[in-house]
């Protein structure tokens, strides 16, 4: 054996030594944080996706969560929770970076972690969004979107068409699957969920889920009203 291989080796041992560790530490942070969570919180409200939009007296999870509040969480898998834990769910342009069929494990798993009468409200983009943009009488607001997006992302192309809107709204991003207001409801109720109802940005019946999107900071509220849709649905 080369003394170059038996570093190597050594490197790669160490490295994995190491990377487990790390692993380890994380998860048990993540349990410590849990914990702490559900430990000074009356009213439970798990908040999926958070991103850099850290809710106050929410458990603030992600897959890349932030470092000094946040709880590392994957929503395509089996949630870090017992049943009947929370009162709450919110999520904000999340699931469409799941696949279909991840993204229903999400909605199983988010019924399984809500308590008998907890309520679950997601924001997702529109497909319908993408349909009325393809007509072709556009108003003012989707002609200044399709400039935006195609200087964004077809900055040397100068032509500004629908297409490109639409066709970038599937691939960019980590998008997945959009859907739409109808299919979305479908499968709330297939998944045990009732009283399913369409609401608007920022507005609920519910004081616990008013003002907390905050995705309309990235592309400006206009832009985000027009092209996304928000659900709401109860656990009985």
């Amino acid at each position: 054996m080369s003394y170059n291989y038996f570093l190597r080796s050594m490197n790669s041992f160490i490295g994995g030594i190491i990377n487990t560790s790390k692993r380890f530490y994380v998860r048990l942070d993540n349990i410590r944080r849990i914990a702490n969570y559900l430990r000074t919180h009356d009213i439970k409200k798990l908040h999926l996706g958070a991103g850099s939009n850290i809710l106050e007296g929410w458990c603030n999870t992600d897959i890349n969560p932030d470092i000094k509040t946040g709880i590392f969480l994957d929503a395509s898998k089996k949630f870090p929770f017992a049943d009947c834990v929370f009162d709450y769910i919110f999520s904000e342009h999340m699931i469409e970076h799941l696949e279909f069929r991840k993204g229903i494990n999400m909605l199983k798993e988010c019924f399984r972690v809500l308590k008998p009468g907890g309520k679950l409200r997601v924001s997702t983009p529109n497909l319908q969004y993408l349909i009325e943009l393809y007509n072709p009488k556009k108003t003012e607001i989707q002609r200044r979107e399709i400039i935006r997006i195609v200087n964004m992302v077809f900055p040397d192309i100068k032509i500004y068409e629908d297409v490109f809107v639409i066709n970038n709204f599937f691939r960019n991003w980590g998008h997945k699957f959009i859907y739409d207001y109808k299919l979305f409801k479908e499968l709330m109720e297939k998944n045990g969920f009732v009283n399913v109802v369409q609401c608007d940005v920022k507005k609920s019946n519910d004081e616990n889920f008013r003002n907390i999107e905050a995705h309309g900071k990235f592309i400006s509220e206009e832009i985000n009203k027009l092209q996304t849709f928000i659900v709401e649905g109860a656990k009985i």
